[in-house]
């Protein structure tokens, strides 16, 4: 894919995307800030982001921690080339989280220092999730992290709707509730006959009506735990945008 073409792209997909999380830059800064610190004594880190799309985390990663070995994996073909189309040193691999084998189709091996991800967990079933978690907890070193940032629910049901109102209050600041849509940007993607060789027409199947699986963030913190983490919690918070980090 032409680099120029795909960093329009992912661009326009960073503006979609902050209509959703309009402190988007603010998370990607708070796991780099985790990610920095974990990472500051390893003289080459190994760092995994977990359904990383066209990579605006992985290489938000990179330039943080320039000695780390960064491999985004995600299983959308298109967003993939998004990706590799940066021509950035991060590897990109397609792979479905939680299928057998997705860990070793990596080709890292274990003893990660970090794996990381953003608004990507929310769409894997609880039961899916769980074994993702077990095989984070196997693949990160000791002192090693998982840091999760997504829309994570209360499940207490006045503390989520007041959540949701500082969420959507804080959009209207940002003057991103106007941004493109998920769907229209898709709609576009299709539509550019730039892309016409490298879009295959698959897209991401959104589960329950595309809200997620509306985990909350108790849930995923005992889900951590129950999976072999020491220390599990939330280091930042924003109405209902979580940065959970688990330490194994």
């Amino acid at each position: 894919m032409d680099q120029v073409v795909a960093e329009r792209w992912v661009e326009r997909w960073d503006r979609q995307q902050e209509r959703y999380v309009a402190d988007r830059e603010e998370r990607f800064r708070v796991i780099g800030d985790v990610v920095e610190h974990v990472c500051a004594a390893v003289e080459a880190p190994v760092v995994v982001d977990l359904g990383c799309g066209p990579g605006s985390l992985s290489t938000r990663l990179h330039a943080r921690v320039p000695a780390a070995r960064v491999v985004g994996v995600d299983a959308d073909p298109f967003l993939l080339a998004l990706a590799r189309a940066g021509r950035t040193p991060v590897e990109y691999v397609r792979a479905e989280l939680g299928e057998p084998g997705w860990v070793e189709a990596l080709g890292v091996g274990s003893g990660w220092d970090a794996a990381v991800s953003t608004t990507a967990l929310h769409w894997i079933a609880a039961e899916r999730l769980e074994g993702v978690y077990r095989d984070l907890a196997a693949a990160i070193r000791p002192g090693g992290v998982l840091v999760n940032g997504d829309h994570l629910h209360d499940e207490r049901p006045a503390l989520r709707e007041l959540a949701e109102v500082v969420r959507h209050r804080r959009a209207e600041r940002a003057g991103v509730v106007e941004n493109e849509e998920w769907s229209a940007w898709w709609d576009a993607v299709r539509a550019d006959p730039e892309l016409s060789g490298a879009f295959t027409g698959e897209r991401p199947r959104a589960e329950n009506d595309g809200r997620g699986n509306g985990l909350s963030a108790r849930w995923h913190v005992e889900a951590l735990r129950r999976a072999g983490f020491a220390e599990v919690g939330v280091v930042w918070q924003s109405g209902d945008d979580h940065v959970v980090v688990a330490v194994r």
